[in-house]
Parts: C-alpha cells; structure tokens; sequence
C-alpha cells in the first residue's frame, strides 16, 4: 500500500467518528495535515476551522506576542487558544456528544536558498470524552528531505499519525510513540522530543517516552532534566559550551561526580569557554541500557535517571556507541567547545582498532572525526596495581603509540591531576554488589543524595528492613 493510501485511510476514519470536532492551524509549511482530511471526504464532520496566520503581525495579534515563531511557547499558545475557542463557542450547542480538540503546527520548512535547519513543534490538544479535561501531545520534529515539497508532505504524514494516535492509541502511549512514522522513514522525518500530559496521560512517565524514541529509531538522542521534564535537545545545546561525561551510572558515585567537576575546572580555563554557558550532561547510550540484551529494563532505566536527577544532572540517552557520533552530535547543535570526560580505561579502549572496524579508514579516521573542532578529551587516571595510571604514564599497543604521543601533544587528552586519591579505587560494580549485602560500605561511595534514594526507594536490591 503507498503512503498516501493509508494516511487517507487514517484521515478517513478520524472524518467518519463524529466524536472528535475541532481546529487544525498551520505555519509555516502550508496546510499540509488539513489537506489529507480535506482530501479523504467527509472533513465537515472533523474540521470545525482550519488556519494559517503567516504574517507575524497577524500571528501576534491572534496568539501574543513571540521572542520565536518556530518554538515550543508559540505552539502552546496555538494550541490553547484554538481549544478554548472551540470549547467557548461550540461547547453550549454540541458540548454534550463532541470531543473537542485543536490541532497546531509551527515550522520551518526548506527555504529558497537552502541551508536552513529544517524542524517544527507539532501538537494536539484534545477530549478522549465529551466535557472531559483536556490532554495534550507536542512532538518537535526533524525534516531531513532535500526538498521542501518533500518536507511538506511528511510533515502532513506526521501530522495526521499524530492525530489519529491521539484519538485512537491515547491508552497505549507506547504504541502511539512508534506509530508517529507510519508510511514514512527515519530517513525523512526525525522526532526528538514528545511530551505527554493531562487527564489521559496522568501516569505517562515522559522519560520512558523519551527512551522510547531512541529505542524504536525515532531519533539518535533524546534528553531530559533534572526536573525529570523531557527537553528539545537542540534548544538545549545551542551556543553553549559542552561537557559530557558516558557512563552506565548504575549507580552514580562520587567518582562520577568528581569526574565531572575535575574537568569542569580544567574546561572553564578554555577562553573560548569561558565565554558561552557551561551545560554538564551525563549521557546513557542504548547499548549500556540494554547491556548486551534487546530488551531495556524500565525499572532500572528509571532508577539511574532518578539518582542522575537527584545529582542535578541533565541526561541525554543516544544511540551512538562510537564516541565520534556522540561528538557530531553535539558538534551540529553547538559552536561551542565540546569537553568529553572520560576515566583512563575508556581512553585505552579507544585504542583497541577493533572497536574502529566499521569506518573505511578505521582508528585514523575515528580519532579525526572524534578530535574535530578542538573537541578535548578529559580523562580521569585509575588505579593499575596498587599504581596510579595517567594520560602521561599510560601505554597503548606499540604500533599505535606515536598516533598516542602525537594527540597528547596537540592537546587532545587533558589529564585531570585535580583528582580525588581516595576515589581511585571506586568502581560502580563494586558498589552494585554491595547494595544488596549487609555491607554498608557503599554509601560513603555514592553522593549522599544518591545514597538517600538508594534507600529510600529500593534500588538496585537494597531491603529497606535488615
């Protein structure tokens, strides 16, 4: 079946269930989502008003002033007031039997010239029930065809899954999240963030939604805060100054933390990073989650992303397990310097040319994508019989040290010499094995808020009562 067929067949069912009435307002592609229903038949029975306010005035005048046109803030504003509208209005006359809903798009779509970042907010604000509280979806997506007709038919795609999924799916928030691509590719449309809320999603938690678009290809990251909110990865990392630390955090420890605020110190040294924002992230990579499985433990997911959130820290999951991904990543939503901080078993594993056999030129070419833009690597020392092991100190294969000395002279590998000795000999599994035990050890080993929750909530095998 071709795209279009089932995108009409999605149009047509939501046009012949007369439960749902409301709005669909577009900027910034055309009426795209609109079309389909227009086009399947039967759209009287859906579409109550559809829009486009293209002139910024306009566009002011009917939802508020903007600082951005293509924003999360104007889409909220889109959607509320397209709902009140249609509750205030229509609400007396067919309040009783019609589920109200608003549909809103604002995006920017392939200019004449090209070059531009091709991306939108998209959402729904909806009644799963006549006189119901409203519950709501905004997804920011990605246009990754070349050419803006192109974009503007996925974007139309996009949109009628959304809808649809929200009528139809709002009780499997899994399943909507990987409909969203129906009868598209990941090669067209990207989906970075979603966000659900309100009466139907009350017990949605929003990071497993995220994890969720990582997880099914949606995107290559997705992010959120310490307030456990999801966030759009490239509003985030825009023009700030960058440093990661990959680890699996299970559970984080105080070296972790001393990792990050050794290199931080070395960072803000930097002139050029000095002048731009510092955003810490901790960074989860599918591959740890699923740790050599298919299958992502959601309960153990959730635990290391509330103990990184008790720490204060901003999460990114990808799925990039070559570090060099990670960097383009970052490199294309920054032009800001990028720290990445890593302990020395790490930096010798970069050296192993077998985990650098999927690219044509191998560990050169690893390591010049890697290094890039003055990317840095802030590596931690470790322990090696009962001796402490630094950048300066370590060795590697003797074919691949003078490729070793000739990065540590530019200065691609700082030494953190601001450790903590007495963190040296702590290691994640250790404290892992430990928490279930009667050997309380551990809990010097963890910041104290992590060893608070730890305990509070059971982790990791932890008995409350002993």
């Amino acid at each position: 079946m071709e795209a279009g067929a089932d995108t009409l067949q999605k149009a047509l069912q939501i046009n012949l269930d007369l439960r749902w009435y409301g709005t669909i307002a577009e900027i910034g592609a055309g009426q795209e989502v609109a079309r389909w229903f227009f086009r399947a038949g039967g759209a009287a029975g859906t579409v109550a008003k559809s829009m486009s306010a293209y002139d910024m005035a306009v566009s002011d005048a009917v939802y508020g002033k903007a600082d951005r046109y293509v924003s999360k803030g104007r889409l909220q504003a889109m959607l509320d007031r397209e709902f009140q509208l249609n509750v205030d209005r229509l609400g007396d006359e067919r309040g009783d039997e019609t589920a109200f809903f608003a549909f809103a798009d604002t995006v920017v779509a392939r200019s004449y010239r090209g070059g531009n970042e091709c991306h939108g907010w998209m959402g729904v604000k909806f009644q799963s029930h006549p006189r119901d509280e409203p519950s709501q979806i905004v997804v920011h997506v990605r246009m990754l065809d070349d050419e803006a007709a192109l974009q503007q038919e996925a974007l139309g795609v996009v949109g009628v899954n959304l809808l649809h999924a929200a009528f139809f799916q709002h009780h499997e928030p899994e399943r909507l999240v990987e409909s969203l691509l129906d009868r598209l590719t990941t090669g067209r449309i990207e989906v970075d963030m979603i966000e659900l809320k309100g009466i139907e999603f009350r017990a949605v938690d929003n990071r497993l939604m995220a994890l969720k678009l990582v997880q099914v290809g949606l995107s290559g990251a997705a992010m959120f805060g310490p307030d456990r909110e999801v966030l759009q990865p490239s509003e985030v990392l825009r023009k700030k100054s960058i440093l990661v630390e990959r680890g699996s955090f299970r559970p984080p420890t105080v070296v972790n933390i001393d990792m990050l605020e050794a290199a931080r110190a070395k960072f803000e040294a930097d002139p050029e990073v000095a002048r731009r924002d510092i955003l810490l992230l901790t960074e989860l990579t599918m591959a740890n989650l699923r740790a050599g499985g298919d299958v992502v433990d959601r309960r153990d997911f959730l635990a290391r992303a509330d103990l990184l959130a008790a720490c204060g820290m901003t999460v990114l999951i990808s799925d990039f397990l070559a570090y060099h991904r990670l960097a383009a990543y970052l490199a294309w939503r920054t032009d800001g310097r990028i720290g990445m901080v890593m302990g020395l078993p790490s930096l010798i594993d970069l050296f192993d040319e077998s985990t650098h056999a999927d690219l044509p030129g191998g560990i050169l070419e690893s390591f010049g994508r890697l290094l890039k833009n003055d990317l840095r690597l802030f590596v931690y020392p470790m322990l090696r019989d009962g001796q402490v092991v630094t950048v300066d100190t370590v060795a590697v294969a003797d074919y691949l040290q003078p490729l070793y000395d000739y990065l540590a002279r530019r200065g691609s590998f700082v030494g953190l010499d601001n450790y903590k000795p007495d963190y040296l000999p702590i290691l994640s599994r250790d404290v892992l094995q430990r928490i279930p035990t009667e050997d309380t050890t551990w809990e010097s080993m963890v910041p104290s808020e992590v060893g608070e929750l730890v305990k509070k909530r059971g982790f990791f095998g932890y008995q409350r009562v002993r």
